[in-house]
């Protein structure tokens, strides 16, 4: 059987300001190493042989219909405008539309230099790719919109970082990678043409109810207002929330420094270079209010009233904060099996969250096990959760089925950071066991799948990751 992909490419029909046309660069000796089944039959992929794929995914191979670009755009980064980045080590190979009705990039990721590659090499080592890939595929089956995972190859060639590391692909699958990044670089131009055009282009692919810049601006407010709340809810830190990271489509995107939390803090970062806590869990929902009054910034710039743009988007972007809000409490309320809307039930879940904090709690165990009786277990001082219990029980009074509610909202397993070391540093010595078991248990995480309940246990102290770090 041959490989097969159905592209139906619009990106690259955009003007040639937007990206630098170019293959992937071929790699040593590509073999795949993982391939997702379920995703490709979604696409309207079909399959071929191992050793095609290899080629095709490592980018050896342009398959036919592939227009393959990198992507230009700037952004800021930990608050600082950097006026061009761009895909520096990937290659966007095209676009499907698949069997529901979704368009869909494809794009490689470690695929070697391009314009934009800034002294880089362009290369991923296996790590962060393999990272990548559970990473991002768990946060779709928790229900998390996310860009996926398509296939990861080994390159059999060596990235040299600190060390010689095996260096890898990956081929990402994302909604587009219109980022708020992608409309700043023509702001800062002044190429107003350019900007207009892309606003045409984003509202059509992603937003076709939108009306203008304003329309677009607040439509992707509301998806990232709904992202950021579901991020919360699972314990989630992006790590590097830079605007080149902050997705028009409202996709979980660019998945370096990320982690879920083990012991709940809110002040919890993972990111090695974050040394200023700017993108810590409890920061999350402002930095995004940060993002979007950039991508706000940017769009004025094309309107012919600048100032009424101004006002307009000012009370779009001061929104955010109370969608946020709201989507946040629906879900929290959901983790305590809480359907209804009560005065004092933000001041019930802070309580909750406050305590963990205190007590070291562990933070997808503590929710999950509010269902079966033993949360109290997750508490150094048991009794801190006791007396918040006498008022989440009779909050509870009249929910008609708040334990099944409860174990909807809340997973039994997560990606957690030391399994993800210890599945990279198996592969990286060729055994894809861990990798393979982690793929099959994270694809259903809200079952308890008893077999693998040590895939739930927290780290030891001497196996807590204390940062992650880029996948450059």
């Amino acid at each position: 059987m041959t490989l097969t992909i159905p592209f139906d490419n619009t990106y690259a029909a955009l003007p040639g300001q937007f990206y630098s046309k170019l293959p992937p660069q071929a790699v040593k000796a590509p073999r795949l190493a993982a391939f997702n089944e379920d995703l490709a039959r979604i696409m309207g992929i079909t399959p071929g042989e191992a050793g095609e794929m290899a080629e095709v995914f490592g980018g050896n191979q342009v398959p036919e219909g592939a227009d393959p670009l990198a992507q230009l755009y700037s952004g800021h980064q930990f608050g600082t405008y950097n006026p061009q980045l761009g895909d520096g080590r990937a290659i966007l190979l095209g676009e499907t539309v698949g069997t529901d009705g979704k368009r869909r990039d494809i794009q490689l990721k470690g695929s070697g230099r391009t314009p934009y590659s800034r002294n880089g090499d362009g290369r991923a080592w296996l790590g962060p790719v393999l990272r990548e890939y559970v990473v991002s595929e768990a946060m779709h089956s928790l229900g998390i919109p996310t860009t996926r995972a398509l296939a990861a190859v080994e390159t059999g060639e060596t990235v040299w970082r600190e060390g010689g590391l095996p260096g890898a692909v990956l081929t990402r699958v994302a909604a587009s990678h219109l980022r708020v990044g992608t409309f700043q670089v023509f702001a800062a131009r002044g190429d107003k043409a350019s900007l207009q055009r892309l606003t045409e282009y984003a509202i059509a692919r992603h937003y076709p109810d939108a009306d203008g810049p304003m329309g677009l601006l607040s439509a992707v407010r509301d998806a990232q207002s709904e992202l950021i709340a579901a991020w919360m809810a699972v314990g989630f830190i992006h790590g590097v929330m830079n605007t080149d990271n902050f997705s028009i489509s409202g996709e979980t995107i660019d998945y370096g420094p990320c982690a879920f939390m083990d012991v709940y803090h809110p002040h919890t970062v993972f990111s090695s270079i974050d040394r200023g806590r700017r993108y810590a869990y409890a920061n999350q929902p402002t930095i995004a209010v940060w993002n979007l009054a950039q991508l706000a910034t940017a769009l004025i710039q094309q309107m012919d009233d600048p100032q009424a743009g101004v006002e307009e988007a000012t009370e779009i972007v001061h929104a955010m904060p109370t969608l946020t809000e709201a989507a946040w409490l629906r879900r929290f309320r959901a983790k305590l099996g809480i359907t209804t809307e009560r005065d004092g039930d933000q001041e019930l879940i802070t309580a909750l969250l406050g305590r963990m904090a205190e007590n070291q709690s562990d933070f997808t165990n503590t929710f999950r096990a509010l269902a079966g009786g033993s949360a109290r277990d997750q508490f150094t001082d048991p009794a801190a959760f006791d007396t918040w219990e006498q008022d989440w029980q009779a909050r509870l009074e009249g929910e008609p089925d708040p334990v099944t509610v409860v174990r909807a909202a809340n997973p039994a397993f997560i990606p957690r950071n030391h399994r993800i070391e210890e599945m990279i540093a198996g592969a990286v010595a060729g055994d894809y066991a861990l990798f393979h078991r982690l793929s099959a248990v994270l694809a259903t995480p809200y079952e308890d799948q008893p077999e693998h309940s040590d895939l739930q246990h927290p780290p030891l102290p001497e196996e807590v990751v204390q940062a992650t770090f880029c996948g450059t």
